[in-house]
């Protein structure tokens, strides 16, 4: 195998450069999660910063607020891993052919 490190400084550039693309078009990406059947939704940016929390007045109960704050943490934990799997699926094959461009394939 032949090694050019000029090649390696390019291949790092461009990684670089789609590292900064994605990153600003996670900013755009949203989801949401949700808890009790939708009683608490919580929506994440692709950076996983929550831009917005909804909560049914029906799970305010002063009597019982560590079941409100179960469900927030749920609703949280839901986001999150449906933006983990999103993220997955939309950046693995970009991630995969990058890590395939620093071999010089």
């Amino acid at each position: 195998m032949n090694f050019n490190p000029a090649d390696l400084f390019k291949n790092a550039q461009a990684i670089k450069e789609q590292a900064e693309a994605m990153q600003k078009q996670l900013k755009d990406v949203a989801i949401t999660g949700s808890a009790g059947g939708n009683i608490v939704k919580i929506t994440l940016n692709g950076q996983f910063e929550i831009l917005d929390v909804e909560i049914d007045p029906i799970a305010v109960d002063p009597r019982d607020i560590p079941m409100l704050q179960n469900l927030i943490i749920a609703a949280h934990h839901d986001a999150q891993q449906k933006m983990q799997n999103m993220l997955k699926q939309k950046l693995g094959p970009a991630l995969s052919s990058m890590v395939s461009n620093i071999g010089g394939s």
